[in-house]
């Protein structure tokens, strides 16, 4: 089996590689055919691969097994190849069902990393720690800029957006500065204190912490009093940090159940609704890192915004990073996603009206759907780290076997959606997707 690595054009802002030159090299030191496609854009360069011994080549028409990372044009896919990306189609996405729909014609064989999850269904192979980093670097810099619009000078306006930096360190360095900027000098009065609420605690909310972590800062719970912030002498020289976990976003319906992780899981929108609005008025940002669907309640309604910004002097929210980027999602005002080049919008929630930029009524949203590309170096190098082990099992499975009789470990198996152009037996509810 000969493998594929092709170059990403779903956007021009996409630089990841799924495999770097040194993975590949071991791979193929190990007797696996592995090639890469011709990229102008690439973070790793063609000539980084050449050096490395890796054939580029402009076409991948020769390769049986095709790995990308984003999602593919539909009129890309070939005759029973095998592909390997993020094929975000598992909810049943509209905007992608054309191009499953392509796939099953033409049957082929569909990996989706977003499936590879170990027997707890937790992921394996993922960007979300990279996701986090880049959305809390470019929240923070959203901020600075949303204070400069409101003529609030403040510490943060210094910081860039996560792409404008050479390399991670170097954003780190910067947020060292600020740092110690915020213990020196302090925030402006109007702001004290300043409170970012981060929702969830899993990778996505993890790597946005690390970012966050580099400012002087003092965690605090949800339920403590806006008082207890103010009455704290250091209040100016620090951030306040609250991390909300499920039992604090909802509640049950008729108040009688006490929280229960699981039986939340179970009964979602049937049995809790939200109560994150009581913790907005005291946020002035607020990082998004959950994952969500249709099954539970939304964290943010458009209610809960109109409602916070219903009076004439606006809240002391300003911004929104919602790394996690679904529309219409937990956070219902992000009502589009962006791109590196034109990153954030204001929300008018008396019209639905986006402005795009930091001037405007309402609060702004950061929602950059591919934020793990404005650190392409790093992500790839981490998300290769992983995929690599995976590559000899891929390339060594019979996919000419039927489903039932095919040889392969469960986290891969269980993340093929389709079988030579069949939905597999875990993914035949999407055929009311298609």
């Amino acid at each position: 089996m000969k493998i594929g690595i092709r170059s990403e054009d779903k956007s021009p802002w996409e630089r990841r590689s799924p495999l770097i030159p040194k993975d590949i090299q071991a791979l193929r030191e190990q007797g696996i055919s592995i090639v890469v496609q011709a990229s102008a854009h690439r973070v790793f360069s063609d000539n980084d691969f050449r050096s490395a011994g890796i054939p580029v080549q402009t076409s991948l028409k020769d390769c049986d097994i095709i790995i990308g990372i984003k999602e593919i044009p539909k009129d890309m896919f070939e005759f029973r190849k095998i592909y390997l990306f993020f094929a975000h189609v598992i909810k049943g996405q509209p905007y992608n069902m054309p191009m499953l729909e392509r796939m099953m014609e033409l049957e082929t064989t569909l990996l989706d990393y977003e499936r590879i999850v170990d027997g707890n269904n937790r992921r394996l192979i993922f960007f979300g720690r990279h996701a986090g980093m880049a959305g809390m670097i470019n929240t923070l810099w959203a901020l600075g800029q949303r204070l400069e619009e409101e003529n609030i000078e403040n510490p943060f306006s210094v910081l860039r957006q996560a792409k404008n930096y050479r390399n991670l360190e170097e954003a780190r360095e910067e947020l060292d500065r600020v740092a110690e900027v915020i213990r020196t000098r302090g925030i402006p009065e109007i702001l004290n204190p300043l409170i970012v609420g981060f929702t969830g605690y899993g990778n996505v909310s993890q790597g946005a912490q690390d970012i966050f972590d580099i400012l002087p800062f003092r965690s605090i719970e949800p339920e403590a009093p806006e008082d207890i912030m103010l009455n704290d002498p250091a209040s100016r020289h620090v951030l306040y940090k609250i991390v909300f976990r499920e039992k604090h976003m909802v509640q049950s319906i008729d108040g009688s159940q006490s929280f229960d992780l699981n039986h939340y899981y179970r009964e979602g929108v049937k049995k809790y609704r939200s109560q994150f609005y009581r913790y907005l008025p005291q946020l002035t940002v607020l990082v998004n890192g959950i994952y969500w669907d249709a099954r539970y309640p939304r964290l943010m309604t458009i209610e809960d915004c109109r409602n916070l910004w219903n009076g004439t002097v606006p809240p002391k929210l300003k911004v929104i990073g919602d790394i996690t980027c679904d529309p219409g999602g937990s956070i219902e005002c992000t009502v589009e996603s962006t791109s590196p080049d034109d990153p954030v919008y204001v929300y008018d929630p008396r019209n639905g009206v986006i402005s795009h930029g930091f001037k405007g009524w309402g609060p702004l949203v950061m929602a950059v759907d591919i934020l793990p590309t404005e650190i392409p170096y790093e992500s790839s190098c981490y998300f290769s780290s992983i995929l690599r082990e995976y590559i000899p099992l891929i390339a060594a499975a019979n996919y000419k076997d039927d489903f039932a009789r095919l040889t392969m470990i469960p986290e891969l198996k269980g993340a093929m959606i389709l079988h030579r152009g069949t939905l597999t037996p875990d993914y035949r509810y999407l055929r009311k997707h298609l």
